[in-house]
Protein backbone atom coordinates (compact mmCIF):
# COMPACT_ATOMS: atom_id res chain seq x y z
CA UNK A 1 0.00 0.00 0.00
CA UNK A 2 1.19 3.51 -0.87
CA UNK A 3 0.46 6.25 1.24
CA UNK A 4 1.11 9.82 0.69
CA UNK A 5 -0.24 13.68 1.69
CA UNK A 6 -1.40 14.41 -1.70
CA UNK A 7 -2.41 11.36 -4.32
CA UNK A 8 -2.54 13.13 -7.69
CA UNK A 9 -4.43 11.44 -10.27
CA UNK A 10 -2.75 12.60 -13.76
CA UNK A 11 0.60 13.53 -13.88
CA UNK A 12 0.47 16.12 -16.85
CA UNK A 13 2.09 19.78 -16.53
CA UNK A 14 -0.15 20.80 -14.11
CA UNK A 15 -0.01 17.25 -11.52
CA UNK A 16 3.33 17.97 -11.95
CA UNK A 17 3.75 21.26 -10.78
CA UNK A 18 1.42 20.26 -8.03
CA UNK A 19 4.18 18.36 -6.19
CA UNK A 20 6.31 21.39 -6.75
CA UNK A 21 3.67 24.00 -4.50
CA UNK A 22 3.32 21.36 -2.26
CA UNK A 23 6.66 20.58 -1.50
CA UNK A 24 7.00 24.21 -0.59
CA UNK A 25 4.62 23.54 2.27
CA UNK A 26 6.35 20.14 3.01
CA UNK A 27 3.87 17.92 1.61
CA UNK A 28 4.81 14.63 0.03
CA UNK A 29 3.19 13.75 -3.30
CA UNK A 30 1.78 10.66 -5.64
CA UNK A 31 0.87 10.76 -8.71
CA UNK A 32 -1.30 8.18 -10.76
CA UNK A 33 -1.63 8.50 -14.36
CA UNK A 34 -3.04 5.76 -17.19
CA UNK A 35 -0.28 6.51 -19.21
CA UNK A 36 3.45 4.92 -19.28
CA UNK A 37 5.11 8.58 -18.33
CA UNK A 38 4.76 11.77 -16.97
CA UNK A 39 3.69 14.69 -19.06
CA UNK A 40 0.30 13.95 -19.65
CA UNK A 41 -0.57 15.09 -23.43
CA UNK A 42 2.50 17.13 -23.88
CA UNK A 43 4.45 13.76 -23.54
CA UNK A 44 1.63 11.49 -25.61
CA UNK A 45 0.13 13.98 -28.46
CA UNK A 46 2.63 16.81 -29.28
CA UNK A 47 6.30 16.38 -27.25
CA UNK A 48 7.43 18.71 -30.31
CA UNK A 49 4.52 21.32 -30.04
CA UNK A 50 5.67 24.84 -29.29
CA UNK A 51 4.06 26.27 -26.43
CA UNK A 52 3.95 30.14 -26.29
CA UNK A 53 2.00 30.96 -23.26
CA UNK A 54 4.65 29.69 -20.42
CA UNK A 55 5.84 32.57 -18.30
CA UNK A 56 9.29 33.43 -19.23
CA UNK A 57 9.46 31.12 -22.04
CA UNK A 58 8.82 32.62 -25.16
CA UNK A 59 8.47 29.34 -26.86
CA UNK A 60 9.12 26.02 -24.86
CA UNK A 61 8.99 22.81 -26.93
CA UNK A 62 6.00 20.51 -24.73
CA UNK A 63 8.61 18.04 -24.26
CA UNK A 64 11.17 20.31 -22.71
CA UNK A 65 8.33 21.54 -20.59
CA UNK A 66 7.99 18.64 -19.28
CA UNK A 67 11.68 17.78 -18.88
CA UNK A 68 11.82 21.18 -17.01
CA UNK A 69 8.90 20.36 -14.53
CA UNK A 70 10.08 17.43 -14.16
CA UNK A 71 13.70 18.15 -13.03
CA UNK A 72 11.52 21.20 -10.70
CA UNK A 73 10.36 18.67 -8.73
CA UNK A 74 13.03 16.18 -8.03
CA UNK A 75 14.06 17.60 -5.24
CA UNK A 76 10.20 16.61 -3.10
CA UNK A 77 11.05 12.76 -4.60
CA UNK A 78 7.22 12.14 -5.94
CA UNK A 79 6.22 8.84 -6.50
CA UNK A 80 4.53 7.74 -9.09
CA UNK A 81 2.20 4.67 -10.16
CA UNK A 82 2.63 5.02 -14.03
CA UNK A 83 0.51 2.60 -16.94
CA UNK A 84 -2.51 2.07 -14.03
CA UNK A 85 -5.91 4.19 -14.26
CA UNK A 86 -7.32 5.16 -10.89
CA UNK A 87 -10.46 2.81 -10.71
CA UNK A 88 -12.43 3.27 -7.15
CA UNK A 89 -12.30 5.70 -4.47
CA UNK A 90 -13.62 5.26 -1.15
CA UNK A 91 -13.48 7.54 2.18
CA UNK A 92 -12.50 6.00 5.44
CA UNK A 93 -13.64 6.19 8.54
CA UNK A 94 -10.69 8.34 9.36
CA UNK A 95 -11.40 10.54 6.99
CA UNK A 96 -8.86 9.51 4.27
CA UNK A 97 -9.15 8.47 1.36
CA UNK A 98 -8.77 5.04 -0.38
CA UNK A 99 -8.23 4.59 -3.79
CA UNK A 100 -7.52 1.08 -6.01
CA UNK A 101 -5.98 1.33 -9.76
CA UNK A 102 -7.59 -1.01 -12.28
CA UNK A 103 -4.31 -3.19 -11.40
CA UNK A 104 -4.90 -3.71 -7.54
CA UNK A 105 -2.25 -1.04 -6.67
CA UNK A 106 -3.99 0.37 -3.44
CA UNK A 107 -3.23 4.19 -2.30
CA UNK A 108 -4.33 6.35 0.71
CA UNK A 109 -3.84 9.47 1.47
CA UNK A 110 -6.17 12.43 3.38
CA UNK A 111 -6.37 15.04 -0.10
CA UNK A 112 -7.05 13.70 -3.59
CA UNK A 113 -6.48 16.69 -6.39
CA UNK A 114 -7.63 15.30 -9.41
CA UNK A 115 -5.63 17.02 -12.41
CA UNK A 116 -6.60 14.44 -15.03
CA UNK A 117 -6.66 16.83 -18.19
CA UNK A 118 -9.21 15.80 -20.16
CA UNK A 119 -10.09 12.58 -18.59
CA UNK A 120 -9.63 9.64 -20.58
CA UNK A 121 -8.96 11.13 -24.30
CA UNK A 122 -9.61 10.09 -28.17
CA UNK A 123 -9.15 12.69 -31.19
CA UNK A 124 -12.41 13.72 -33.08
CA UNK A 125 -12.64 12.31 -36.42
CA UNK A 126 -14.21 14.42 -39.27
CA UNK A 127 -16.86 11.66 -40.51
CA UNK A 128 -14.99 10.34 -44.01
CA UNK A 129 -16.23 7.12 -44.92
CA UNK A 130 -12.69 5.49 -45.26
CA UNK A 131 -10.47 7.47 -43.49
CA UNK A 132 -10.08 4.14 -41.16
CA UNK A 133 -8.35 2.50 -43.96
CA UNK A 134 -5.57 5.53 -43.85
CA UNK A 135 -4.72 5.97 -40.38
CA UNK A 136 -0.73 5.54 -39.98
CA UNK A 137 -0.78 5.40 -43.78
CA UNK A 138 -0.92 9.07 -44.56
CA UNK A 139 -3.32 10.11 -41.69
CA UNK A 140 -2.62 11.22 -38.24
CA UNK A 141 -4.91 13.10 -35.38
CA UNK A 142 -1.77 14.09 -33.33
CA UNK A 143 1.92 15.27 -34.19
CA UNK A 144 4.31 13.55 -32.39
CA UNK A 145 7.47 14.11 -34.60
CA UNK A 146 7.18 16.74 -36.91
CA UNK A 147 10.57 15.02 -38.68
CA UNK A 148 7.70 12.60 -40.09
CA UNK A 149 6.59 15.84 -42.54
CA UNK A 150 9.90 17.26 -43.22
CA UNK A 151 9.69 18.17 -47.61
CA UNK A 152 6.69 16.26 -47.57
CA UNK A 153 3.10 17.95 -48.76
CA UNK A 154 0.90 18.11 -45.71
CA UNK A 155 -3.04 19.42 -45.60
CA UNK A 156 -4.33 20.30 -41.60
CA UNK A 157 -7.70 21.01 -40.78
CA UNK A 158 -9.10 22.56 -38.52
CA UNK A 159 -9.74 26.09 -36.91
CA UNK A 160 -8.28 26.26 -32.95
CA UNK A 161 -5.32 26.50 -31.49
CA UNK A 162 -3.58 23.23 -32.41
CA UNK A 163 -4.45 24.09 -36.03
CA UNK A 164 -3.43 27.23 -36.42
CA UNK A 165 0.19 26.39 -33.89
CA UNK A 166 0.97 23.28 -35.97
CA UNK A 167 0.29 25.02 -39.40
CA UNK A 168 3.03 27.99 -38.31
CA UNK A 169 5.36 25.14 -37.33
CA UNK A 170 5.02 23.13 -40.57
CA UNK A 171 5.29 25.85 -42.37
CA UNK A 172 9.11 26.23 -41.78
CA UNK A 173 9.54 22.30 -42.03
CA UNK A 174 7.40 20.82 -45.30
CA UNK A 175 7.71 21.21 -48.56
CA UNK A 176 3.70 22.55 -48.79
CA UNK A 177 1.35 23.13 -46.12
CA UNK A 178 -2.38 23.44 -46.30
CA UNK A 179 -4.82 24.97 -44.34
CA UNK A 180 -8.69 23.82 -44.41
CA UNK A 181 -11.20 25.36 -42.27
CA UNK A 182 -14.83 25.37 -42.81
CA UNK A 183 -15.15 29.06 -41.76
CA UNK A 184 -13.56 32.25 -42.51
CA UNK A 185 -12.82 33.29 -38.67
CA UNK A 186 -10.77 30.76 -36.46
CA UNK A 187 -11.44 30.38 -32.78
CA UNK A 188 -7.72 30.01 -32.25
CA UNK A 189 -5.59 33.04 -30.20
CA UNK A 190 -5.88 36.34 -32.47
CA UNK A 191 -1.53 36.26 -32.81
CA UNK A 192 -1.85 32.53 -34.03
CA UNK A 193 -4.40 33.87 -36.52
CA UNK A 194 -2.40 36.73 -37.72
CA UNK A 195 0.62 34.81 -38.27
CA UNK A 196 -1.17 32.32 -40.30
CA UNK A 197 -2.86 35.23 -42.49
CA UNK A 198 0.82 37.01 -43.20
CA UNK A 199 1.53 33.14 -44.05
CA UNK A 200 -0.99 33.21 -46.37
CA UNK A 201 -0.07 36.27 -47.60
CA UNK A 202 3.50 35.64 -48.36
CA UNK A 203 2.31 32.24 -50.21
CA UNK A 204 4.49 30.49 -47.53
CA UNK A 205 1.00 28.27 -47.11
CA UNK A 206 -1.98 28.06 -48.85
CA UNK A 207 -5.61 29.02 -46.62
CA UNK A 208 -8.54 27.28 -48.14
CA UNK A 209 -11.63 28.19 -46.11
CA UNK A 210 -15.41 27.61 -45.99
CA UNK A 211 -14.28 24.01 -46.88
CA UNK A 212 -14.26 20.77 -45.63
CA UNK A 213 -12.19 17.75 -46.91
CA UNK A 214 -14.67 15.14 -47.87
CA UNK A 215 -12.81 12.10 -49.31
CA UNK A 216 -9.30 10.42 -49.47
CA UNK A 217 -7.68 8.49 -52.29
CA UNK A 218 -4.46 5.89 -52.57
CA UNK A 219 -3.59 2.75 -52.63
CA UNK A 220 -2.58 1.79 -49.63
CA UNK A 221 -0.90 5.12 -48.81
CA UNK A 222 -2.40 8.48 -49.18
CA UNK A 223 -2.04 10.35 -52.13
CA UNK A 224 -4.54 12.73 -52.29
CA UNK A 225 -7.41 14.38 -50.43
CA UNK A 226 -10.91 15.69 -51.47
CA UNK A 227 -11.21 19.26 -50.59
CA UNK A 228 -15.28 20.27 -50.83
CA UNK A 229 -14.98 24.49 -51.28
CA UNK A 230 -18.01 26.95 -51.22
CA UNK A 231 -18.57 28.44 -54.50
CA UNK A 232 -16.13 25.72 -56.57
CA UNK A 233 -17.39 22.34 -55.13
CA UNK A 234 -15.06 19.31 -55.15
CA UNK A 235 -11.86 19.01 -56.18
CA UNK A 236 -8.69 16.74 -55.78
CA UNK A 237 -5.71 18.08 -53.90
CA UNK A 238 -2.37 15.73 -53.92
CA UNK A 239 -0.88 15.29 -50.56
CA UNK A 240 1.30 12.95 -48.56
CA UNK A 241 -0.37 13.47 -45.13
CA UNK A 242 -3.52 14.60 -43.77
CA UNK A 243 -3.64 15.96 -40.41
CA UNK A 244 -7.58 16.99 -39.25
CA UNK A 245 -6.72 18.50 -35.58
CA UNK A 246 -10.26 18.83 -34.56
CA UNK A 247 -9.58 18.19 -30.46
CA UNK A 248 -10.27 15.66 -28.41
CA UNK A 249 -13.26 14.27 -27.18
CA UNK A 250 -12.72 14.10 -23.00
CA UNK A 251 -14.47 10.94 -21.29
CA UNK A 252 -13.99 11.28 -17.61
CA UNK A 253 -13.71 7.18 -16.95
CA UNK A 254 -14.25 5.86 -13.33
CA UNK A 255 -13.89 9.24 -12.04
CA UNK A 256 -17.18 10.37 -13.09
CA UNK A 257 -18.60 7.29 -10.63
CA UNK A 258 -17.26 9.07 -7.67
CA UNK A 259 -20.04 11.25 -6.45
CA UNK A 260 -17.95 14.39 -7.62
CA UNK A 261 -20.59 17.15 -9.18
CA UNK A 262 -20.10 17.05 -12.88
CA UNK A 263 -21.23 19.87 -14.73
CA UNK A 264 -20.01 19.15 -18.88
CA UNK A 265 -18.20 16.22 -18.83
CA UNK A 266 -16.44 18.64 -16.13
CA UNK A 267 -15.79 18.49 -12.35
CA UNK A 268 -17.52 21.92 -11.17
CA UNK A 269 -15.63 23.03 -7.91
CA UNK A 270 -15.00 26.41 -5.48
CA UNK A 271 -12.83 28.56 -7.29
CA UNK A 272 -11.55 30.01 -3.48
CA UNK A 273 -9.50 26.81 -3.60
CA UNK A 274 -10.52 24.07 -6.16
CA UNK A 275 -12.16 22.27 -3.76
CA UNK A 276 -15.07 19.98 -5.08
CA UNK A 277 -18.25 19.10 -3.36
CA UNK A 278 -16.43 16.07 -1.42
CA UNK A 279 -14.40 17.67 1.36
CA UNK A 280 -11.00 16.95 0.83
CA UNK A 281 -10.90 16.17 -3.44
CA UNK A 282 -10.02 19.29 -5.10
CA UNK A 283 -10.01 19.27 -9.02
CA UNK A 284 -7.63 21.27 -11.13
CA UNK A 285 -6.42 21.89 -14.79
CA UNK A 286 -8.33 20.80 -17.76
CA UNK A 287 -10.98 18.75 -15.77
CA UNK A 288 -12.89 20.78 -13.89
CA UNK A 289 -15.36 23.81 -14.24
CA UNK A 290 -16.52 26.94 -13.28
CA UNK A 291 -17.47 30.51 -14.51
CA UNK A 292 -14.66 31.80 -16.63
CA UNK A 293 -12.88 29.23 -16.72
CA UNK A 294 -9.91 29.39 -19.16
CA UNK A 295 -8.27 25.79 -20.37
CA UNK A 296 -4.75 27.05 -20.41
CA UNK A 297 -1.89 25.65 -18.21
CA UNK A 298 -0.75 28.51 -17.12
CA UNK A 299 -4.61 28.77 -15.11
CA UNK A 300 -3.94 24.94 -14.10
CA UNK A 301 -0.54 26.56 -12.36
CA UNK A 302 -2.57 28.79 -10.63
CA UNK A 303 -5.25 26.40 -9.30
CA UNK A 304 -2.39 23.92 -8.19
CA UNK A 305 -1.16 26.56 -6.13
CA UNK A 306 -3.97 27.68 -4.51
CA UNK A 307 -5.42 24.46 -4.09
CA UNK A 308 -2.15 22.99 -2.04
CA UNK A 309 -2.76 25.97 0.28
CA UNK A 310 -5.65 24.77 1.28
CA UNK A 311 -4.91 21.30 1.35
CA UNK A 312 -2.03 21.91 3.54
CA UNK A 313 -4.90 22.81 6.59
CA UNK A 314 -6.34 19.40 5.35
CA UNK A 315 -2.96 17.66 6.05
CA UNK A 316 -1.59 19.08 9.01
CA UNK A 317 -5.01 21.00 10.69
CA UNK A 318 -2.95 21.79 14.01
CA UNK A 319 -0.10 23.74 12.00
CA UNK A 320 -0.10 27.09 11.46
CA UNK A 321 0.60 28.31 7.62
CA UNK A 322 2.95 31.47 6.96
CA UNK A 323 3.11 32.07 3.56
CA UNK A 324 6.72 34.10 2.48
CA UNK A 325 8.12 34.83 -0.77
CA UNK A 326 10.23 31.96 -2.75
CA UNK A 327 12.63 34.73 -3.58
CA UNK A 328 13.17 36.05 -0.06
CA UNK A 329 13.50 32.48 1.65
CA UNK A 330 14.25 29.96 -1.66
CA UNK A 331 12.55 26.68 -1.90
CA UNK A 332 11.82 26.76 2.00
CA UNK A 333 9.88 29.92 1.93
CA UNK A 334 7.43 28.73 3.90
CA UNK A 335 7.42 28.40 7.27
CA UNK A 336 4.94 26.25 9.72
CA UNK A 337 3.98 26.40 13.47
Amino acid sequence: MIETDILIIGAGPVGLFTVFEAGLLKMRCHLIDSLPQPGGQLTEIYPKKPIYDIPGYPSVLAGELVKNLMEQIAPFQPGFTLGERAETLEKLDDGSFQLITNKGTVHRAPVVAIAGGLGCFEPRKPPIDNIDEFEDHGVDYIIKDPEVYRDKRVVVAGGGDSALDWTIFLAELAKEVVLVHRRTGFRGAPDSVEKVEELARSGRIHLITEAQVVGLSGNGRLDAVVIDQKDKGEFLHPTDHFVPLFGLSPKLGPIGEWGLQISNNAIEVDTFDYSTNIPGIYAIGDINSYPGKLKLILCGFHEATLMCQSAFKVVNPDKKLSFKYTTVTGVTGFETA
